[in-house]
């Protein structure tokens, strides 16, 4: 009986939040393989980032990126210093966590995110709080369009 009370009450306080289409919350980590330079201490500390916001990051040290990002359809004009593979999507550059989350859950069809060059006030650069800077998604035909604004 006390099995079946606690059903229907979980039941009920969980049934709202599940019709107003709320993501249910999850504590397992997003895994995600980054493909960067042994060299580079930006693309390092964009790891830490992802890893502090529970993100399971596998490095792969790489002095050539350029094959990895034509197989995954990164245009030179999308390109930065490290790109990393996440869930069938592509991310280039230093990319927010909440971006790749948000990615993640609406499941756009496109090839994935990108911010452009090293914009300096993005997570791995000066600051971990994004300002002055776009994410794009982009497609293998290489369409764009503006994901999120700083």
């Amino acid at each position: 009986m006390a099995k079946r009370l606690f059903l229907i009450l979980a039941g009920t306080l969980l049934a709202p939040a599940l019709w107003a289409g709320e993501p249910a919350a999850t504590t397992e980590p997003v895994k995600m393989t980054v493909y960067k330079s042994p060299t580079c201490e930006c693309c390092a500390k964009w790891v830490e980032y992802l890893e502090e916001r529970n993100f399971d990051v596998s490095v792969v040290d790489q002095a050539n990126l350029n094959t990895v990002k034509g197989q995954l359809g990164v245009a030179p004009q999308l390109q930065s210093c490290h790109t990393a593979v996440v869930d069938g999507y592509a991310i280039e550059g230093h990319v927010p966590a909440e971006d790749i989350l948000r990615l993640l859950g609406e499941r756009p069809a496109v090839a994935g995110l990108a911010a452009p060059g090293m914009p300096s006030h993005s997570p791995g650069m000066m600051g971990i709080e994004p300002r002055g800077f776009d994410v794009l998604t982009f497609t293998r035909s290489g369409e764009t369009t503006t994901f999120s604004s700083y």
